[in-house]
């Protein structure tokens, strides 16, 4: 894997998950200032978070059959300058409603990075799709572990909280100028290999669309619902809930980004040398509703802390890149159309679940750790599905997991 002539590719797609692992928490990480610039509640918030959602929708249906046509580098360029234009631009919203409209291009920047990134990386790394997209979740939580720390230091010495958004446009200019003159893998491009002939030859019987494939879709929205509750709760239920300060319930975002980065190594050696990533995809949410159960009920600050990076490890640690691998096993070809109809669910989540937990946040924070504990009893459900069908469609007993990673 790393001696690949797309692995500086590779590293640039990586740095932009870096930068998008800010973006997808840095509205909620700055909620106590964009209340007092937006002349707003929580709730109000939260509904300018669900902006991210709706603009993934918005760019999902079109961004991953622009990828197969286009190419994933002009896709990807695109994303990043459409993420720089919401960085700057959420700066100057005066209200709500202003603010909401610049946060649907986060969302639509997220879709048509995930559009051009996920197929390159699948395509740059044939062998080894599994661990090379689940690195980017390590990216993700590298940079969900930085952004409170930089805004620890901001709120410690004073300084404009503008500058948490500044700092990731300069990275992606800098990013952008890096990836010029980069190869990028041709889309959809096939590589004859022995390994793929295997491939070719694993199904025992028809993958059915409508039902693992739609069960993989609904994995698509458990999962991002499981890791957004998280991210945008867990600091306000350790301060109201567990009495936390303020500075400190922020840095159990940190704790959780620290679980799922070391979920990452440690998931895609497994997936890599051990077991199927389709084993991961049901085991990890089973683990992921008894933390939220344990938070919910044993309410300290050692049990939330502690929670905070369990979580992260079992519902941020790569489940939902890896059930995109895993649906990628059931149906091949046209890998950008493929990653579009998948995080269409995922950006379903993305808007539904601000909107759905700002309301029930407003009654108890306590419920919406419960209403978290659903969400990831729904993905058991649902990963159980898959692996039933995993076993019968795919001649278990002659893939080994390098294959499937």
């Amino acid at each position: 894997m790393f001696k690949n002539r797309y692995m500086p590719a590779a590293m640039a797609m990586y740095i932009n998950y870096f930068i998008h692992g800010m973006g997808a928490i840095i509205l909620a990480q700055n909620m106590t200032f964009l209340m007092d610039q937006l002349n707003t509640d929580k709730a109000g918030v939260a509904y300018v978070i669900s902006a991210l959602g709706i603009g993934r929708l918005i760019a999902l249906a079109i961004s991953g059959v622009l990828s197969d046509k286009l190419g994933r580098k002009p896709i990807i360029y695109a994303g990043m300058l459409v993420y720089i234009g919401f960085f700057v631009s959420i700066l100057f919203a005066p209200n709500v409603q202003i603010a909401f409209m610049f946060a649907l291009l986060a969302g639509i920047a997220n879709s048509v990075l995930d559009a051009g990134t996920y197929p390159a990386l699948m395509e740059s790394f044939p062998k080894s799709a599994g661990t090379a997209n689940i690195l980017l979740k390590a990216f993700i939580s590298a940079g969900q572990f930085t952004l409170p720390v930089i805004i620890g230091m901001i709120i410690a010495n004073d300084w404009y909280y503008g500058i948490s958004f500044l700092i990731p446009v300069a990275i992606f200019v800098l990013n952008g100028i890096f990836m010029i003159k980069l190869p990028f893998p041709k889309a959809n491009q096939k590589e004859e290999s022995a390994e793929e002939t295997v491939a070719e030859q694993v199904f025992a019987s028809k993958p059915n669309f409508w039902v693992e494939g739609l069960a993989i879709i609904f994995i698509a929205f458990t999962a991002t619902a499981t890791f957004l509750i998280v991210q945008t709760w867990l600091p306000t239920y350790g301060e109201e809930v567990i009495g936390m300060a303020n500075a400190s319930s922020l840095k159990l975002v940190s704790y959780y980004s620290a679980g799922s980065l070391a979920s990452v190594f440690i998931t895609s050696y497994l997936v890599k040398s051990i077991i199927k990533p389709v084993y991961v995809v049901f085991a990890y949410p089973l683990m992921s509703l008894l933390v939220f159960l344990g938070i919910a009920f044993v309410q300290t600050p050692a049990m939330v802390i502690s929670g905070a990076f369990l979580i992260g490890f079992f519902a941020a640690g790569g489940v939902l890149q890896l059930a995109l691998v895993v649906m990628a096993e059931f149906f091949r070809g046209n890998k950008g159309t493929l990653t579009g109809i998948f995080m269409t669910m995922s950006a379903v989540a993305s808007a539904a679940v601000p909107a759905i937990t700002g309301k029930i946040a407003n009654t108890n924070i306590t419920n919406v750790i419960l209403f978290g504990a659903a969400v990831a009893a729904a993905g058991v459900l649902l990963s159980l599905v898959v692996l039933v069908r995993y076993r019968k469609v795919m001649k278990v007993e002659n893939t080994t997991a390098s294959t499937a990673a």
